[in-house]
């Protein structure tokens, strides 16, 4: 055990929180100038198929994927510090570059480029936030959750404005964000470079890292794949609900909203969520709960025809996301040792990446296939069996799993 003083110098060389939900913020902000109308830009400014679109964000979508893997990989074998300003500068970099050169098919070979560096950056920032011993794991994550939506808020309230001025300025801007982000980094971020993934003898781990026991690695691949499944459904809401919507005669702008009460709710629940920690503490009941509600949603939807059922089904959505997807990450970390902490913090953002690439594919073959009322029906069941088999798994294992600080 470490003695007093060392304790209190190892939390006085860690990094600032706020200076992490900074970083988070400016990247949020950066980032919602790019993906809102990526689609938008290809199709109707370049003249580029929907097909060929899709094929874009699939591969942005893989990129994202292949960043949070590797960063997180290495987060636990070399320098935090130097990490996250590889990853900023080459999203600044690729930023700038978008400045002078738009067209097609450089934007989309650039698109790549952001996608690797928005994983990257976010499994980095994430994997930093688990070594601060000062604060609880669950008000450091919710927190980070928080900035990286009041970013989405701030960023998709003024980037169809931007937009409509010049695509130009709107490179302009999400440079200027990430090249001020980089700024940060260098300035505050170096408390991160202290963090040492520490064996048992004091030395910095590269290789052998120690053995997870069997029963947290079957929980966490249970997190993984429920993550996978849970992200694949709740892409129906980004990528095809506007469709179903206004085939029954509801106005775009309807749909639109239901994202501005989203982002403004979520803000409101991470307050509120932050409050209740401070009293209670149960991260699996929380996510439970979450993924519950979720699947509330999506039974809402089964059987929403009006607007009002769409506000509905949305509440219940928002509240079930801002419950579970702050918690799992801080839940992870509970189950994994200093060593491996990047390994798996990336490893949630790489199965999230998956469902998200995958959610737009599937849902477009079972709305083909068969109806929105069937999709509807296959994500309620879906993710409800993850929640079940979520619930049994812990109840016959969580006495036997392994807890790390």
């Amino acid at each position: 055990m470490k003695p007093v003083h060392e304790e209190m110098r190892t939390i006085d060389r860690q990094i600032n929180l706020k200076w992490l939900l900074t970083g988070a913020l400016l990247s949020s902000i950066g980032m919602s100038f790019i993906w809102p109308l990526t689609s938008v830009y290809l199709h109707d400014r370049l003249g580029i198929s929907l097909t060929t679109v899709g094929v874009v964000l699939l591969f942005n979508s893989l990129a994202s994927i292949l960043g949070s893997y590797v960063g997180g990989t290495l987060y636990d074998k070399r320098n935090p510090y130097h990490l996250i300003i590889i990853g900023v500068s080459v999203a600044t970099a690729t930023l700038f570059t978008l400045i002078f050169y738009h067209g097609w098919p450089i934007f989309g070979i650039l698109l790549f480029a952001i996608g690797l560096a928005s994983g990257w950056n976010l499994t980095i920032v994430n994997s930093i936030g688990t070594s601060i011993k000062s604060l609880d794991a669950r008000y450091v994550f919710n927190m980070l959750y928080f900035a990286q939506n009041l970013g989405v808020v701030i960023g998709t309230s003024i980037v169809g404005f931007v937009y409509s001025i010049s695509i130009t300025l709107l490179f302009v801007i999400a440079t200027g964000l990430f090249g001020l982000f980089e700024l940060v980094v260098i300035m505050t971020y170096k408390p991160a470079a202290n963090v040492r993934h520490q064996s048992g003898s004091g030395g910095r781990v590269t290789q052998n890292h120690p053995a997870l026991p069997k029963v947290n690695t079957i929980i966490l691949t249970t997190f993984f794949v429920s993550l996978l499944i849970i992200w694949t459904m709740y892409q129906q809401w980004v990528s095809n609900l506007s469709v179903y919507m206004t085939s029954l005669g509801i106005p775009l702008k309807n749909y639109s909203f239901l994202w501005t009460i989203n982002a403004g709710l979520i803000v409101l629940i991470q307050l509120i969520i932050n409050w209740i920690a401070r009293h209670h503490e149960n991260l699996i009941g929380q996510i439970l709960f979450g993924i519950a509600m979720i699947t509330s949603s999506f039974i809402i939807l089964i059987f929403a025809k009006t607007y009002p059922l769409f506000v509905g089904a949305m509440i219940v959505l928002t509240i079930g996301e801002a419950t579970t997807f702050p918690t799992i990450p801080a839940l992870v970390n509970s189950l994994t040792p200093i060593e491996t902490k990047g390994r798996y913090q990336g490893l949630i953002n790489a199965w999230s990446s998956a469902g998200r690439a995958l959610g737009p594919l599937f849902g477009g073959i079972i709305i083909e296939t068969w109806s929105y009322t069937s999709l509807f029906i296959i994500a309620s069941v879906a993710i409800s069996l993850t929640l079940i088999l979520i619930t049994l798994l812990w109840s016959v294992s969580h006495h036997r799993l392994t807890f790390y600080r």
